[in-house]
């Protein structure tokens, strides 16, 4: 089957996970620009989400660009991917609420780790689906970000726990940067993609 019905579906998912995060964002009763500043970590936690929400967005856009069909186990592995894509509002508001606190941080690092795995194992999957040779799996055979995250992940997890969560977030906000970098492999594969 296509990938059209798979894609506007995450696409709809991903539109909710952003208004839902959005709506964490609550509006002080004073008028004053200090007023700002406690929600201020709750605003910062937003950005980093909605960074990062968007970089799955834009990667998940494009690597379906290069999959001409999908099956039930890619079915389920992209709705695995989007259940621990739909806590991050969640672990998103906990952290920032709680100001950057080690367990809130935590739990938004384990969760960013649990996406991208579930992003790895969704790749995974069309591959196996579509075989070794179709375009993805040329694009993502020298994926030195998406091998590097989950160490990063694991690092600032780790972080977090053993010497303070702002350095454990550092590597988090790392990861985001690193990614933020647009992909060209799958912009120079798009040309050999059968019509």
């Amino acid at each position: 089957m296509e990938p059209s019905r798979l894609e506007a579906f995450s696409d709809g998912v991903i539109a909710i996970i952003i208004t839902i995060m959005v709506l964490e964002l609550k509006v002080p009763h004073n008028a004053e620009l200090l007023a700002l500043v406690p929600v201020l970590p709750v605003f910062l936690s937003y950005v980093l989400s909605f960074v990062y929400v968007g970089i799955y967005w834009n990667n998940h856009h494009h690597m379906f660009q290069l999959t001409e069909s999908v099956n039930g186990s890619v079915l389920w592995a992209n709705l695995h991917f989007l259940f621990w894509l739909s806590l991050l509002p969640f672990t998103t508001g906990w952290m920032g609420e709680n100001h950057f606190e080690r367990w809130p941080t935590i739990l938004y690092g384990v969760n960013l780790l649990c996406c991208a795995v579930a992003y790895y194992l969704l790749q995974t999957s069309i591959i196996r689906h579509e075989g070794p040779e179709c375009l993805l799996a040329k694009a993502v055979s020298s994926d030195f970000k998406g091998k590097a995250s989950p160490v990063l992940y694991v690092a600032g997890i780790l972080t977090a726990w053993i010497v303070a969560a702002w350095a454990g977030m550092a590597f988090f906000v790392v990861v985001a940067l690193m990614w933020l970098a647009p992909d060209r492999r799958v912009e120079s594969l798009m040309v050999e993609r059968p019509k």
